[in-house]
């Protein structure tokens, strides 16, 4: 069967953006997925009002915004959110000599926040108990099973689609790198999509408190979640098998950390904690001590 054509819905055109302050457009816009062009970043989503695609480029002070398909107005209303006009790097202050130092360094490196709660908390379920190469190749797969082509110029797909994610059987996710208990996770959640987007309207800790009812989700993955689909500069995600050790490593020179180690160091930082925790892991993972973990094959099992 021939693959969707993609969408010829003209450009929706929006007027220039006013950029206050320092600002780091790609620091900022690249935790929130998305593809870095030449000719600047490229989003492809799944909005209430259906698929989009946002095109941003920075033009000195200013960003120009583009969106194509039929979500288009609604792609471009999340544009203010993206580029995380509404987070002030300049309200955290500290004293701590490392943690100063970097904000310094990266005065304009802001949290995005997409307003797309459900394609984050998938992206943080793929991710759960595997490695960040094993999350993406799992990623890449399901957009080639459960999605189409995006609308627009560019050769994108969009995230994957909610009713087909809950639709399918446990082992069309197998092949994919996906056990069981994630795709059930994913089957559950994708049920209830519409009411998980609807958290974007809603406080952060508040969202995290209804995605913590599903099960298969837990703080890591409510914390991973908020702070893309909220830009959540407090967000800790607890049980991070590296996290705890980076913070340890850094703030104390020690190599190893646990999670209760991590949330007391962090404790002074509230309620920039996440922002704290994005800066310490440019200066790199603590000491390795023996292999890091195989990458792992979970297809033919």
């Amino acid at each position: 069967m021939c693959p969707p054509a993609r969408s010829t819905v003209p450009t929706v055109e929006l007027g220039r953006l006013n950029l206050d302050g320092p600002f780091d457009l790609r620091r900022t816009l690249a935790p929130l997925g998305g593809y870095f062009r030449p000719d600047g970043w490229w989003k492809p989503m799944r909005t209430p009002a259906g698929p989009a695609t946002v095109h941003l480029r920075r033009a000195g002070t200013v960003v120009e915004s583009r969106a194509f398909g039929p979500g288009a107005p609604s792609a471009l209303a999340l544009v203010v959110g993206l580029v995380g006009s509404d987070d002030d790097p300049a309200t955290f202050v500290t004293d701590h000599p490392v943690v100063s130092q970097l904000a310094r360094q990266y005065p304009g490196w802001r949290f995005g926040r997409t307003g797309l709660v459900f394609e984050a908390l998938l992206a943080s379920i793929v991710a759960q108990k595997v490695t960040g190469k094993e999350a993406a190749r799992s990623g890449r797969a399901l957009g080639r099973r459960f999605s189409e082509p995006a609308p627009g110029p560019e050769d994108l797909r969009l995230p994957p689609d909610p009713e087909r994610l809950a639709e399918a059987p446990y082992y069309e996710y197998h092949p994919l790198g996906i056990e069981q208990r994630r795709a059930d996770t994913i089957r559950g959640t994708a049920r209830e999509a519409v009411r998980i987007d609807q958290l974007a309207d809603v406080s952060a800790n508040d969202a995290r408190a209804y995605l913590e009812r599903f099960p298969g989700i837990g703080v890591w993955t409510s914390a991973e979640t908020v702070a893309i689909s909220h830009g959540d500069a407090d967000a800790v995600s607890v049980g991070d098998f590296h996290l705890k050790h980076i913070v340890a490593w850094h703030l104390t020179g020690q190599p190893r950390g646990s999670d209760e180690d991590m949330l007391a160091l962090l404790e002074q930082f509230r309620p920039h904690r996440g922002r704290v925790i994005r800066l310490l892991e440019t200066l790199g993972h603590e000491p390795a001590f023996g292999p890091r973990q195989p990458l792992r094959s979970i297809v033919g099992i």
